[in-house]
């Protein structure tokens, strides 16, 4: 199954990418239908003798009882790869075991809001229409504007010229003095020799990139705040339950379609996606949901019935005869990294300083003749090709040819486990253990974690 970044450039794909002046397949969109409510019956104590009043009150508490008691079914789509441009992605459903973990919390992470967020609701939420209405000031379109070099002949000459790369949408969340700031996904800007900003009613401004996180695929803009009238307000995504009512607002295609609404629901919590970046593999949680995600609403905000920001959209599946699964980054996953772009620019994570091999890719006669391990040893763990020097895992008496097995008390399966306890469990400075096979040996070993460099991602 085929799924990508919702406006990412890939030659070899025949979906079109960032910008409205691509081509586009036409799709046959299916709408989501809504989830079937079972009604459950509700019994009586035959015999009872009742007045005509008594039966039209039992007739109306049955009523009640019967609306109370209905309950939505579970639904659990397949989901398999996404391919998009900078980014690959594995999809895995996250199943629970319970069918009332269905409406459980997103995310573990409860909101703890910065000054950097509004959280008011909006009065006129009631009402669709009113509610976008409302909203809408606060969307923006982003363009990616990429230099390239004009060298008819291979000379090494000629003069360099600005095209439009990409586009991608944006929500302005903080106005402060003559500046607004604007999220975004990092791979709606990557690139970019500038960045230039649509505003709702036209206007458009230069953009600063203030700071960009590849594995969150976040991203801060600043503009002048001359032209901005609102600031969006922003929600609690661990309060979201499965069937709830969302709408997208984002530029699909460009500037041409922009402030386009769609409308859906939650389809689903807690979907856990495995993403190839520059940093590696990691893992990220999103949220997933039928309202349409086209190519172009990358960074554009995902709106629960309040008329509040619970999630950025960022992803959309892209295969014949599969329609409306989109997936969007949850606010409380959203607001700490921003406060960290603002404050720094950039995400400080720890990181050990080893080259990594999943054992699943190391030959079994390897493991066995080479590394010593045996029985229940092999195919576990994650393969250490490499230590940089002068790192924490050369500091901790990492070697190459050991086989981290564990890390911080966890069991290590693959290296996106070494990654998700390094960025989700732990920071910069903390002391942890980590235990390797060494010549079919455990050894448990003392690290201090330091800040990640540019050059190395684990």
């Amino acid at each position: 199954m085929d799924y990508r970044r919702d406006d990412q450039n890939d030659q070899h794909q025949t979906e079109s990418s960032h910008t409205e002046h691509q081509n586009t397949e036409n799709r046959q969109l299916i709408e989501h239908p809504e989830q079937e409510l079972l009604d459950e019956p509700v019994s009586y104590e035959a015999g009872k003798q009742e007045t005509a009043s008594s039966l039209e009150m039992e007739k109306t508490e049955t009523a009640v009882k019967k609306e109370k008691k209905r309950r939505a079914a579970w639904l659990s789509p397949i989901l398999g790869g996404i391919i998009g441009g900078g980014l690959m992605l594995g999809i895995a459903p996250y199943l629970p075991s319970d069918q009332d973990q269905a409406t459980e919390a997103v995310s573990a992470n409860k909101q703890v809001q910065s000054g950097n967020f509004k959280t008011t609701p909006i009065t006129n939420a009631s009402n669709v229409a009113d509610m976008v209405e409302d909203l809408e000031p606060t969307i923006v379109g982003i363009s990616n504007i990429q230099t390239s070099q004009n060298n008819t002949f291979g000379t090494g000459g000629g003069s360099s010229s600005e095209s439009e790369s990409g586009t991608g949408s944006g929500v302005i969340f903080k106005k402060d003095s003559n500046k607004a700031y604007i999220i975004t996904n990092n791979h709606v800007v990557e690139g970019a020799n500038k960045l230039t900003v649509t505003l709702y009613n036209g206007e458009t401004e230069t953009a600063k990139l203030v700071g960009s996180d590849t594995i969150t695929d976040l991203a801060v803009l600043e503009i002048s705040s001359k032209n901005v009238k609102k600031v969006a307000s922003f929600g609690d995504s661990s309060q979201l339950r499965t069937g709830e009512k969302v709408i997208a607002i984002g530029n699909p295609l460009g500037q041409q379609f922009s402030g386009t609404v769609t409308q859906g629901i939650i389809s689903g919590l807690n979907r856990t996606i495995d993403v190839d970046t520059t940093q590696g593999t990691v893992e990220m949680n999103v949220l997933q949901t039928d309202a349409a995600i086209n190519p172009g609403n990358s960074g554009g905000p995902l709106i629960n019935a309040s008329g509040q920001v619970i999630g950025i959209n960022s992803l959309k599946v892209s295969e014949s005869g599969v329609e409306s699964l989109g997936f969007a980054i949850p606010s409380n996953d959203v607001e700490p990294i921003v406060d960290q772009l603002l404050e720094n620019g950039k995400v400080d994570r720890p990181f050990l300083g080893v080259q990594m091999i999943d054992m699943s890719q190391v030959p079994e006669t390897y493991q066995e003749n080479t590394l010593g391990m045996f029985g229940d040893q092999l195919g576990k763990g994650v393969y250490v090709k490499g230590v940089q020097g002068n790192s924490p895992a050369a500091k901790a008496g990492i070697k190459s040819e050991d086989v981290i097995v564990k890390l911080n008390g966890k069991d290590v399966e693959s290296s996106a486990d070494i990654r998700q306890i390094l960025y989700k469990d732990l920071k910069v400075g903390d002391k942890t253990t980590i235990q390797v096979l060494r010549n079919g040996k455990t050894k448990t070993l003392n690290v201090t974690l330091t800040k990640q460099t540019e050059s190395s991602s684990s």
